[in-house]
């Protein structure tokens, strides 16, 4: 094999790798999207007394809260594309 096949192969893996990790990330936006709605609209009242469920729900929410802004937002962004039917 050629220095430049073998270099043409090293591109095609790398293109590969990093189309998996966007289609992966994309996957990760759109459950942190819709784990930010769950807790956005979650009436805690409504929660059962069980501690496991309360920290739960507590671990989520500041797992959520310490995320950058801007990956938020795309989460956010990423769960209305696929909710607004005129997408």
């Amino acid at each position: 094999m050629s220095l430049q096949a073998m270099k043409e192969d090293e591109i095609r893996l790398l293109r590969e790798e990093i189309e998996m990790l966007m289609a992966e990330r994309r996957l990760l936006l759109q459950v942190t999207g819709a784990a930010a709605v769950f807790v956005a609209n979650l009436d805690t009242d409504s929660l059962p007394d069980e501690v496991d469920t309360i920290d739960a729900a507590e671990m989520l929410a500041e797992q959520l809260n310490g995320l950058p802004e801007e990956t938020l937002k795309d989460a956010l962004e990423s769960v209305r594309a696929q909710l607004d039917p005129a997408q």
